[in-house]
């Protein structure tokens, strides 16, 4: 899509195009709020600016919600159709993971979930399973405060991919 294309959207279509790329309601509609965008650098330095000070907890435990577990073939195909071409490539390293590590990976999900009541996100474009791994276990360790920050970041990480992605 062109950036013409995509200013010239009317706010559904925009909304269900920006929305692919964060699952964050306030934020796309803030997003929408302020088009035409001149330029993506501008629309990414809107969205940071947006997702970093006008954006709280439940928005950002909003945006988790829209992501599958890392690994989870069966929510890529079911919860996040309209996402799975995307989330699937950033989730490839998982493919050639070895079933041990694929277990260790599912088990790390399940403790993380129960500990900080949200799944494990993760930029995971270029991390093969086993760095995946090691981030999830270093981060199982923090407080629920740190660990809302890094996984923000990380979705901000994610978002900024998709957007490339949108205008590809």
């Amino acid at each position: 899509m062109t950036l013409a294309t995509f200013n010239a959207l009317s706010n559904a279509e925009m909304f269900d195009a920006i929305f692919a790329c964060c699952g964050c309601s306030s934020w796309a509609i803030m997003l929408i709020g302020n088009r035409p965008f001149d330029s993506v650098d501008e629309l990414k330095t809107l969205s940071d600016d947006i997702w970093n000070n006008e954006t709280q907890e439940s928005d950002w435990l909003e945006a988790f919600t829209h992501h599958p577990k890392i690994g989870d073939v069966a929510s890529l195909t079911k919860k996040f159709a309209s996402t799975a071409a995307w989330a699937s490539g950033e989730q490839s390293g998982v493919n050639t993971a070895s079933n041990l590590t694929i277990e260790a990976l599912a088990k790390g999900n399940t403790d993380y979930e129960q500990k900080f009541g949200f799944i494990f996100i993760v930029c995971a474009t270029g991390k093969s399973a086993e760095e995946i791994l090691q981030l999830l276990e270093n981060r199982l360790p923090n407080d629920k405060n740190t660990e809302l920050q890094i996984a923000k970041n990380e979705q901000n990480k994610i978002t900024h991919l998709r957007i490339d992605k949108l205008f590809a």
